[in-house]
């Protein structure tokens, strides 16, 4: 059997095996005997116009032939029957141990050794299946093409099958090909002729490599890395066989990949049938033959980035049934076949340069740390049925929610109210997609090709830390972002608007002008932490206004008019303006931030130094204990961090609650309550954006117990974490009441009245003053003595402005003098 049309190794005919002696040469040195030859050709193999070196021959060995791998000493035969026993036989690793030391003893005992009851050997379950027997049903049955080869199973069944993955890592070209026919034979054996192209694809190899370690030594070799995806193209069809057809006479011809090119037939043989014409054969696309290609984009993860380096990268082929397996943000493991090929200054001539550039061509992708935070297929089939089993459990304890919030950063002190807001943000409310007049206004969306459209009602949490410098705001930051199994984190002074969104760059495959992923559209699904949130750009900050509220980034840049995705949960951290957070002046005068922005924040926590002997105390206590050689012991319901990680992905894929009646009428009053909190004042103490937020942060709450519905206990908490959050930073200072104008406008209510005080006091002063012109410090007398108040005189000038909008004034900003018309 041969390769199918695909593969990443290209047509077998350019890797079958040859029949030769053992060869003479070792290119490689060290490692297993024999070596491939080294195809430095396109993506499939060496460029037109160079010939294969074949291995030398020797004479047969007595007794016939014996077929060895191109360029290698691997007999055929020898790779042919330890794949074919490895699927037959493997169970489990637990299994291939416990066999593999019953070997040992029983050598051992053959020997002379004795052995004593204490040191008997567990024996294996004779009932387990053969696993890889019982994933050759399952492709049956789901009629898959895709056979996932886990390698350390290969590395631990056997001493033969050791030597097998010794070969494929340094061989992949050749060995995969004989397991995919080992495959397909053992599948027909059982169920019969088949035309299903079977494949194997090896992943999960012992060893992953560094982007930076890869040399020349590995190439046409096996490697693993690991990365985050930054771009993937879309998908290309990629020529396999070429059907041609002679424009003269209706010859056709069909011709085959060959070391990475299509060779088009130039003469129309009269041997064949043809006419004798040149150069008469088109292709014709339809009965052509293709498969699906895909360039993908894959760089280093921060923590593997040596100090002072930036982030290395590298370019990935993905081939059929891979393709659009990942997408930009995912965090993956790569298996596949470092290649290497030759860059040329011009494509019609044979010569090229003696710099190659190099790629992965990718056998096998998967998605590590659950990949997204929730909403992915591939999530659920991460989680083993043990690690279900321990996720209910722990969903079962009691005080489940406060033993996630002591797991999520032990090592901040306190700041609980803060960590349970951060704790509801990872768990996200439901994303809800409701259509637009879907009963009412069928028949016209239907006209104008809008049936079915929705609009999305945001589930994720954003959340703004505001507070003193050294209050631990970056290191919850740091935090969340490890925690959180896809997300940037960026900072606010670093950023810029391109850098938040995508930018526009040229492909270096196509030469076409594509967009990158910015740190919004990677962080889709996930969390985008964002520190020194103040320090931003207008320009940048203008860009989370759509982000925050509707989820989108709208692009239109280049010729590219597109809306990308960015679903995601923002957690910001801002510094005051005078460094100490000023308790006398409003949270948007500390911080100075637009309102629109500010009010598109669900929770807007204030994180103060407050001293006091006792707090600092204990704090002290802590840090230093941090730093203590002494190792501190464990409590017995301490949440590993793996766990909650799995965790919260788990409650975000298959928990999505629903809200129940009672809770449904304790929202309500809660709602109404906090709107009654302006008393005859017409305050605004609450706006349905607050009432919104309360139903995501009950959601999340819900999730944390993976509970399918939301009680009126986790509305309670939702309201209490509003009024320490968001209410507690829409205290107007002055007044000691809850203001949500102050944030929703930067305005109070008490600012209000007064600037409207203030105006008619001017009114009142301009009008005894008619067709007179004065300074600013004339109003400002003119007011004291009316009044009896001082009067800032930038107020003062506030006011003038809006009189002279009005037409009641001339205001001159050079010389900062009033002219009163007369006839006002």
């Amino acid at each position: 059997m041969s390769t199918p049309p695909g593969s990443p190794f290209g047509v077998s005919n350019n890797y079958n095996h040859n029949v030769a002696g053992t060869p003479e040469y070792n290119p490689r040195g060290g490692g297993p005997p024999g070596s491939p030859l080294s195809d430095f050709g396109s993506e499939n193999g060496q460029e037109e116009g160079e010939e294969r070196q074949q291995p030398r021959e020797r004479q047969p060995a007595v007794g016939g032939e014996v077929q060895v791998l191109r360029g290698t000493d691997i007999e055929v035969s020898t790779v042919i029957a330890t794949f074919d026993s490895f699927l037959r036989n493997f169970r489990s690793v637990e299994d291939s141990k416990i066999r593999s030391d019953l070997s040992s003893r029983a050598a051992s005992i053959a020997a002379g050794e004795t052995f004593t009851e204490a040191e008997a050997l567990p024996q294996p379950d004779p009932n387990l299946p053969p696993y890889y027997m019982s994933l050759l049903e399952r492709t049956y049955n789901s009629q898959s093409t895709a056979i996932e080869l886990d390698c350390v199973h290969l590395y631990y069944h056997s001493l033969e099958t050791r030597r097998l993955y010794d070969w494929l890592e340094s061989y992949p070209q050749e060995i995969v090909v004989q397991m995919d026919d080992t495959i397909r034979n053992l599948y027909e054996s059982i169920y019969g002729p088949s035309d299903l192209p079977l494949q194997v694809r090896p992943f999960h190899f012992r060893t992953v490599s560094h982007m930076r370690s890869l040399s020349p030594t590995s190439i046409d070799s096996m490697v693993t890395l690991r990365g985050m995806v930054l771009r993937s193209s879309p998908i290309i069809p990629d020529l396999k066989i070429g059907h041609f057809k002679c424009q003269v006479c209706g010859l056709a011809r069909e011709s085959t990949i060959d070391r990475g090119r299509i060779s088009e037939p130039t003469t129309c043989e009269a041997a064949d049938g043809g006419c004798g014409s040149r150069h008469s054969f088109a292709l014709v696309h339809n009965r052509s033959t293709y498969t699906d290609k895909q360039l993908v984009r894959l760089q280093e993860t921060p923590s593997e980035v040596p100090a002072g380096e930036t982030p290395a990268s590298i370019t990935l082929f993905a081939y059929d049934d891979i393709v659009d397996s990942v997408r930009p943000g995912d965090r993956v493991e790569v298996t596949g076949v470092f290649r290497a090929s030759p860059k040329r200054p011009n494509p019609k001539r044979t010569v090229c340069r003696a710099v190659f550039r190099t790629f992965v061509d990718v056998i096998h992708f998967r998605v590590v740390e659950a990949g997204e935070m929730g909403s992915a297929s591939k999530v659920n089939s991460s989680f083993t049925e043990k690690r279900v089993e321990e996720i209910k459990e722990l969903s079962r304890r009691p005080n489940v929610y406060e033993e996630l919030t002591a797991a999520l950063a032990p090592s901040i002190w306190e700041l609980d109210d803060v960590k349970k807001g951060v704790l509801c943000m990872l768990f996200g409310g439901n994303q809800n997609h409701r259509a637009e007049n879907e009963e009412e206004e069928d028949e016209e969306e239907e006209i104008v090709g809008n049936k079915g459209r929705k609009s999305n009602k945001r589930g994720d949490i954003n959340i703004l830390l505001c507070g003193d410098p050294g209050t631990s705001k970056s290191q919850l930051l740091g935090q969340v972002h490890k925690l959180a199994p896809r997300g940037v984190y960026t900072s606010g002074k670093g950023s810029s608007a391109v850098g938040l969104t995508a930018s526009v760059v040229r492909d270096p495959e196509t030469r076409d002008l594509v967009l990158e992923s910015g740190a919004l559209v990677l962080s889709d699904q996930g969390v985008c932490c964002i520190d020194e949130f103040d320090k931003m750009s207008e320009t940048t900050r203008a860009i989370l206004h759509e982000a925050m509220e509707q989820q989108t980034v709208s692009i239109a840049k280049a010729g590219i008019i597109c809306s990308l995705n960015a679903r995601s949960s923002i957690l910001a951290s801002a510094n005051p303006i005078e460094s100490r957070y000023n308790p006398r002046m409003s949270v948007v005068d500390n911080i100075k931030l637009p309102p629109t922005l500010l009010s598109r924040f669900d929770l807007i926590y204030l994180i103060l130094d407050s001293p006091s002997v006792e707090g600092d105390r204990r704090l002290a206590k802590h840090l230093v204990s941090l730093y203590s050689s002494v190792e501190k012991e464990k409590k017995e319901n301490d949440i590993p961090q793996d766990l909650l990680k799995d965790y919260i992905a788990y409650a975000r894929q298959n928990c999505h609650p629903t809200i129940s009646d009672l809770a449904g009428a304790e929202l309500i009053q809660g709602y109404l309550e906090m709107r009654k909190m302006g008393g005859n004042t017409k305050t605004i103490t609450a706006t349905p954006r607050q009432l919104e937020s309360l139903i995501r942060i009950s959601e999340g709450l819900a999730r944390s117990r993976l509970s399918p519905k939301v009680t009126r206990s986790d509305v309670r908490e939702a309201i209490r974490l509003m009024a320490v959050a968001t209410q507690t930073a829409a205290t107007d200072p002055r007044t000691g009441r809850i203001d949500m104008d102050m944030i929703t406008t930067g305005v109070t209510m008490g600012d209000r009245i007064q600037s409207e005080s203030l105006l008619k006091t001017v009114r009142q002063f301009m009008g005894e003053n008619k067709g007179k012109r004065m300074v600013v410090g004339d109003i400002v007398k003119g007011i004291k003595e009316l009044g009896g108040v001082d009067v800032d005189p930038e107020e003062i000038r506030d006011v003038v402005r809006v009189m002279e909008g009005e037409g009641e004034v001339t205001w001159s900003e050079r010389g900062q003098t009033v002219f009163v018309k007369a006839g006002q």
